[in-house]
């Protein structure tokens, strides 16, 4: 029985994944880099500082060159809630005992928190050392901005939060796009899954397998969208972000950049001295992943694409890769937390607002509670940056000076972040060892 499962569910799930190899050994990762190159530069041309264009053209043809980014984007997002529900059921599944679960998820809390915990605390000290807000003065500014909120209100809340990270309708959650809220639902009904007979569970472990299969289908079609869809992603962004605004903000851009590239080399250090992976087979595998989450700014995005490379190119085991990647693409947002770090930093130095160690301390709290849970989608940063900036006692008005360049800076945390689900993967699978079996997709066994 479990050999005729095998054949039905998991075969062609591998076939799948085989094709997709395929289509990323044919060099997905140089035609993407040539795009994104190819996009800035006409992105440059058709933006108000060369003038060549007229700004309505300009904005009518760039809108057009960005239709293949938006059709990926949307193909991916269709299926994403499906997959990442199908996958941490499947996951959870490839486990013997709600102990093995209780192992796995407890420790991948435990690494979750601390890695955001060290990237905020990392982007506090590039902030400190560089100082990037004392190129502006911005203290008259503060004056005329509104005072802060109190952060009572927020404490106060806190308890409806937190009630509020189950879903009363997983059906209205799934409709809504509210990923915490589903990836909690699909643990809870993993772990009962994983407590019932074998007989019981089968059935929706092979539903969930061909929901997968046919997710994966989807990925495989878009994938070949990609190379096309980031030449007009980038070009969007060339053309509307300009070059004057990145300029400006200069030594804020590269302290930040400089703090995600730190982050990426404890990434390393945890990959060699924990995962055994040497760092260059490690950075190798990942490049795909990383130029497609620069290019949409979306973890959630290129989520199938990090559990295909957590599985084929990182030998990492199914049984993780399939509960680890699509959890880590939903609450482990390091790159997310160092920017909210160092902005924050930066904003302050700017309106000479002094903050204190206890200060720093809630920085570091809201920041890390901001991050994990933050939707894996473009943009979010800002949402979770107004409410460190709120408990910060710092005047939010200073995030509509940032956004001209936060789009550069989205895309390089989201590559960032996806880098830190893959290094989580690596590093958890190895540190459980052997309490996790060899994953059989068809469900727990009796």
């Amino acid at each position: 029985m479990f050999e005729e499962l095998h054949e039905l569910t998991i075969e062609p799930l591998h076939r799948l994944v085989s094709e997709l190899d395929e289509l990323l050994a044919d060099r997905l990762w140089l035609k993407v880099l040539i795009a994104m190159v190819a996009g800035v530069g006409v992105g440059f041309v058709l933006g108000p500082e060369v003038g060549w264009v007229a700004p309505q053209r300009a904005e009518a043809i760039v809108s057009w060159l960005a239709l293949p980014g938006m059709l990926f984007l949307a193909l991916i997002q269709m299926i994403v809630i499906a997959l990442v529900f199908a996958s941490i059921i499947r996951g959870l599944g490839a486990s013997d005992s709600v102990a093995q679960l209780r192992a796995l998820g407890l420790r991948a809390a435990a690494y979750f928190v601390s890695t955001s915990a060290l990237a905020i605390g990392l982007g506090i000290g590039v902030a400190l050392l560089i100082r990037p807000g004392d190129t502006l003065d911005l203290k008259a500014e503060a004056a005329l901005a509104p005072a802060p909120s109190e952060a009572t209100t927020e404490a106060a809340s806190l308890p409806e939060r937190v009630v509020g990270l189950l879903p009363e309708n997983p059906i209205a959650a799934m409709a809504e796009g509210q990923l915490l809220q589903i990836v909690l639902f699909a643990v809870v009904i993993g772990v009962a899954l994983v407590s019932m007979p074998n007989d019981k569970s089968r059935p929706l472990f092979d539903l969930l397998g061909a929901i997968q299969e046919v997710c994966m289908t989807v990925v495989k079609w878009s994938m070949r969208l990609a190379p096309v869809a980031v030449f007009g992603l980038m070009t969007r962004v060339s053309a509307t972000t300009g070059l004057d605004t990145l300029l400006g903000m200069g030594v804020y851009v590269l302290t930040v950049l400089a703090g995600l590239a730190i982050l990426v080399g404890v990434y390393l250090v945890l990959v060699v001295v924990v995962g055994r992976v040497h760092p260059w087979t490690f950075l190798r595998a990942v490049r795909e992943v990383q130029l497609l989450a620069f290019s949409t700014s979306s973890s959630a995005a290129v989520m199938p694409l990090s559990m295909d490379t957590a599985e084929q190119k990182l030998g990492v085991r199914p049984a993780s890769a399939r509960f680890l990647i699509p959890l880590g693409s939903t609450i482990n947002m390091d790159g997310t937390a160092l920017y909210q770090g160092v902005a924050t930093l930066f904003l302050a130095q700017a309106f000479g607002v002094e903050l204190g160690t206890g200060a720093l301390a809630l920085v570091v709290v809201t920041a890390v509670a901001g991050s994990i849970g933050a939707p894996a989608t473009p943009g979010v940063g800002i949402v979770v940056l107004a409410s460190v900036l709120e408990g910060a006692g710092i005047p939010t008005a200073g995030i509509a000076m940032i956004l001209g360049v936060d789009r550069i800076l989205d895309m390089s945390r989201t590559a960032v972040n996806v880098t830190g689900d893959l290094t989580a993967a690596v590093v958890l699978d190895r540190l459980l060892g052997d309490e996790l079996s060899e994953p059989d997709a068809s469900g727990p066994e009796s």
